[in-house]
């Protein structure tokens, strides 16, 4: 995968600890305000394990498949990347 995948699985190793320290932060908000922070953390983990998932899958694609998983990691990635600016529910 060279030099493109090593910085995309560095991206998504940078993600994943973005999401855990917006869980670690909702402990302190009040009840509603924390539901709403963990269906946005919720929502975060979601898109990442399927951006994770499609990552793994390019990896241990033959040749004939790699440019449509291409496709759907980079949509994958681009819609986590989309939620992580979202104005995050206050905590």
């Amino acid at each position: 995968m060279g030099e493109a995948g090593r910085n995309m699985e560095a991206q998504l190793v940078l993600w994943g600890q973005k999401i855990d320290d917006l869980a670690a932060q909702t402990h302190r908000a009040g009840a509603q305000a924390r539901f709403d922070a963990h269906m946005y953390i919720d929502e975060l983990k979601a898109l990442h394990a399927i951006a994770q998932s499609k990552f793994d899958e390019l990896r241990a694609a033959a040749d004939t498949e790699r440019a449509r998983i291409e496709r759907e990691l980079k949509r994958a990635c681009n819609e986590l990347e989309v939620a992580l600016k979202r104005p995050k529910p206050p905590t």
